[in-house]
């Protein structure tokens, strides 16, 4: 067995000390709330009683077997999907655009970014006024166009679109601002090789820009989908999950779970599920980097 020298020894002391304040906060903030929500999902327990009533998966049959369950995640999937589709098409675009030498270029990139600083409960006030079928902003530009406004929040065919509009447009300036830096950091000699070779901006953009931005492409998705999985101010200030349930996500359905009809053992279940579908997700992902994004 190997000693360790006196250095040694003071070397991994002083790593000791200093990463122990972390991990202690890491457990206690992070890893223990994930373990004792996992052992909330087998209770039944309305947040006061002292006595927690253990059920088993009573509360996971309830879940899988509700008839609202199945409508509850293919909104989760539809809006975090759609949201994180649009912010990338979208940003790509726009980082695009603002990677030209164009004039009021700096200002265009704050004022694009600063939706990203403001609180969603705040932007949903204001867009739910901008939706106003009567007098809202969008309807103005509707009618211009000839055409008329639906009710954006209270019909279940537009209530989706209308959260998922107003998530990409205070997200847009995240994705922009990060997509931008990955252009900047794409070497010129690769798009001057290209144009010696006779690609034109379509070639390259394929051959270049995309697997130039890769990795970049790849960590805005993955943390694009984990906060749409994690979205809940826009919903619950602009439809409450309605109408008719057309919004209510997972991360929703675990609030009125657990705060409103005080259940926190199907809250747990949600929370659980929710965790479960983040982190597959996440480990497609990194199993999809494996092959196809470009580091160097």
């Amino acid at each position: 067995m190997r000693r360790f020298s006196a250095a040694e020894k003071r070397e991994w002391g002083l790593f000791a000390l200093l990463v122990s304040p972390n991990l202690f906060l890491l457990g206690v903030f992070t890893y223990w709330p994930l373990i004792y929500n996992g052992y909330l999902s087998f209770v039944r327990w309305d947040l006061l009683s002292p006595v927690k009533i253990w059920v088993g998966w009573s509360n996971y049959t309830y879940l899988f077997t509700s008839p609202d369950f199945g409508a509850i995640l293919f909104n989760t999937l539809f809006f975090t999907l759609g949201s994180v589709v649009a912010l990338c098409v979208l940003g790509l675009a726009v980082a695009l655009l603002l990677n030209q030498k164009l004039r009021w270029r700096n200002s265009a990139r704050s004022v694009i970014f600063s939706p990203v600083m403001l609180s969603g409960a705040a932007i949903g006030i204001v867009w739910i006024y901008i939706f106003d079928p009567r007098y809202g902003l969008l309807d103005v530009l509707i009618r211009l166009a000839g055409m008329r406004s639906p009710n954006w929040l209270l019909d279940p065919n537009w209530a989706m679109l209308a959260v998922i509009i107003v998530h990409v447009w205070k997200n847009l300036g995240y994705a922009v601002v990060i997509l931008l830096a990955g252009l900047q950091a794409i070497p010129k000699e690769l798009y001057e090789a290209a144009g010696v070779d006779g690609a034109g901006s379509i070639a390259r953009f394929r051959a270049v820009t995309l697997p130039g931005l890769s990795p970049v492409l790849f960590f805005l998705v993955l943390t694009s989908i984990l906060a749409g999985f994690q979205s809940f101010d826009i919903v619950k200030v602009m439809t409450e999950g309605g109408p008719i349930r057309s919004t209510t996500t997972l991360i929703y359905a675990l609030y009125q779970e657990g705060f409103v009809a005080f259940n926190a053992g199907r809250a747990g279940v949600a929370s659980v599920l929710l965790f479960g579908i983040m982190l597959v997700f996440t480990i497609v992902q990194f199993r999809y980097s494996e092959k196809n994004v470009h580091y160097a």
